[in-house]
């Protein structure tokens, strides 16, 4: 299969080296170039300090790019970039990721600037890969990932929500000192519990993606202020073509941080359309997964929910579909930490279900996540042709 060229959008940040770390070995994109801040602009990737637990694998001899440079496309078309992995603060994601779609290049986006923008896919394969119909809208091929609090709570929701109909959902979260980077994951304080539990606009983000990606997507033009406002001036990317309704859910969320360093887990009831049993809800789990081509893909955990007692974010942190690996290689075991795990189902009668979930947060929520984007457009040949 054809390889790709790729380029990381970021050289030091907590998730950029995530990203750098699983494309050392992938077998369909090749790290051809890496873009950084202006702090690390000009500096060999090899003497950049190195802060995930793993060890650094042996990434390509390359020079940081300035992702203020002018010039930087050209720079990058040189190269033969075709892919891009954007793991930026979105201020610095808005303009660059527009520009290099713009470009031709094909950018995938852990970053928030452009989430439920209109004509752009905002997709969990394992739940809504129909919305990647969206990616090239107006030439632009451009997706994002979404928030990493969201992965544990939709992909049991969205199987929920497919074999009975959801109405309601209420969501607790506890989440991993990882979620905000390197500055709480290299902080003593922060380790020995001394950090704020308030997340400010998280819940918000949580439940307004929740009932995006649980959306049906329609042909046509777009209804008159369907997109939010903080993405109207980016709303010519899809005045005709395929757009997203919101599922009608009633979504309430509340979330806080731990003293965790990995691992985000939620704690969830929802009220269902149609009545079942605590058996036909074992079975809605067990069957809900990936198409036969998604299941392909080389970030694609073995299957897309796994059932437990109970959660255990240190026993089942690197869930990767079938069992959890103990300290594996995330950049050769790339459907480590894949996996979302779902334990403490209960009845609360026949028309609510109550359980707890939890995925990686750095992975299936944010590098790994946003390579499986990348993937799921490969294998649907979606992506620039390598020239």
């Amino acid at each position: 299969m054809q390889r790709h060229n790729a380029v990381v959008l970021g050289a030091s940040g907590l998730v950029a080296q995530r990203m750098q770390q699983r494309l050392a070995h992938h077998p369909w994109f090749t790290l051809s170039a890496v873009v950084g801040s202006p702090r690390t602009a000009g500096t060999e990737l090899a003497s950049i300090p190195w802060n995930l637990e793993e060890k650094r694998p042996n990434l390509p001899p390359l020079v940081v790019l300035d992702a203020g440079d002018d010039n930087l496309v050209n720079q990058l078309k040189e190269l033969g970039i075709t892919v891009a992995f954007s793991c930026i603060p979105s201020e610095a994601a808005d303009p660059l990721e527009l520009k290099l779609s713009s470009a031709g290049v094909a950018v995938f986006s852990n970053a928030s600037a452009f989430r439920r923008c209109d004509g752009v896919p905002l997709v969990i394969p394992d739940v809504n890969p129909e919305h990647m119909d969206q990616f090239d809208a107006h030439n632009h091929k451009l997706a994002c990932a979404t928030n990493c609090t969201l992965i544990p709570l939709a992909v049991p929701v969205a199987a929920l929500a497919d074999a009975f109909g959801v109405s309601a959902v209420r969501m607790n979260s506890e989440q991993a000192l990882s979620g905000a980077g390197y500055s709480m994951v290299l902080d003593k304080r922060a380790l020995a519990g001394r950090h704020p539990s308030e997340i400010p606009g998280e819940a918000e983000k949580t439940a307004i993606e929740l009932i995006h990606v649980l959306g049906q997507t329609q042909q046509g033009r777009r209804a008159v202020g369907s997109e939010s406002s903080s993405h109207r001036e980016h709303a010519a990317f899809n005045e005709a073509g395929v757009h997203v309704v919101s599922a009608e859910v009633d979504v309430q969320v509340t979330c806080k941080r731990v003293t965790r360093v990995d691992g985000h887990q939620i704690f969830a009831t929802v009220s269902l359309q149609e009545a079942a049993s605590l058996e036909e809800v074992f079975t809605c789990f067990t069957s809900h997964g990936l198409s036969d081509a998604l299941q392909t893909c080389p970030s694609a955990p073995s299957t897309s929910i796994q059932l437990v007692d109970a959660v255990d974010p240190e026993v089942h942190l690197w869930a990767d579909g079938l069992g959890f690996p103990i300290d594996p290689n995330p950049s050769v075991d790339l459907k480590a930490g894949m996996g979302v795990v779902v334990g403490s189902i209960k009845m609360l009668d026949s028309m609510t279900v109550e359980f707890s979930a939890l995925s990686h947060n750095t992975i299936r929520g944010a590098a790994g996540g946003t390579m499986f984007l990348a993937e799921q457009a490969y294998i649907e040949q979606r992506l620039p042709k390598q020239q």
